[in-house]
């Protein structure tokens, strides 16, 4: 926000909340800046011989080089260890001053993601997703018994059956149209809980 002539301008489209006196605007649209570490999902673009091309929501596709893919590849067998359009969960390696990313599939958990199910969120309402110390992700869990992990990305892998996995999204559903709200938390119980 700025001060222009003693009013205040948004800088970007929002909504203004008010805390303590302060105000803030909470973006209505965010995109992914990768960061050294963060775990995502990202689909198959593309691939050549050696490397795949990984879109993780971001600017720029990351690239994931053969040799730190989950398992042992061959030379010019990338398109049979996954193909275009596959989804995995991965952690970027590293980010270069062009936000350029390399991404990595070595790690505990990290692999190709063959059944499940990958929703969306708007990056600057993950904090909503999760909650404080885990619980909005904990309640939406156990009331869907459905497995779920949380990427920086913004993309949630949701795995159970047709019923939990039906209700975990109409949880994110929730989060997405209405996270910029003070009430999210009882709206998202709403839903769990009918």
């Amino acid at each position: 926000m700025l001060r222009r002539n003693g009013e205040l301008i948004a800088t970007r489209l929002g909504h203004l909340q008010e805390k303590g006196g302060e105000l803030s605007v909470h973006p209505v649209h965010t995109t992914y800046t990768p960061r050294p570490g963060d775990l995502i999902v990202g689909y198959v673009e593309g691939m050549r011989s050696n490397i795949w091309f990984i879109d993780i929501g971001g600017p720029f596709n990351a690239i994931l080089p053969m040799s730190l893919a989950a398992g042992k590849v061959d030379f010019g067998a990338t398109r049979e260890y996954m193909n275009v359009g596959s989804a995995v969960l991965c952690r970027v390696q590293e980010v270069d001053e062009n936000h350029g990313a390399v991404v990595t599939m070595k790690g505990m958990g990290l692999r190709k993601l063959n059944s499940g199910f990958v929703d969306r969120v708007p990056p600057h309402l993950l904090s909503r997703v999760v909650g404080v110390e885990g619980i909005m992700l904990k309640s939406i869990k156990e009331a869907s018994d459905c497995r779920m992990v949380v990427g920086q990305n913004g993309r949630i892998w949701i795995e159970g059956d047709a019923s939990g996995t039906r209700l975990a999204r109409a949880a994110l559903s929730v989060i997405r149209e209405a996270g910029h709200r003070p009430d999210i938390e009882s709206r998202v119980r709403g839903i769990l809980e009918a």
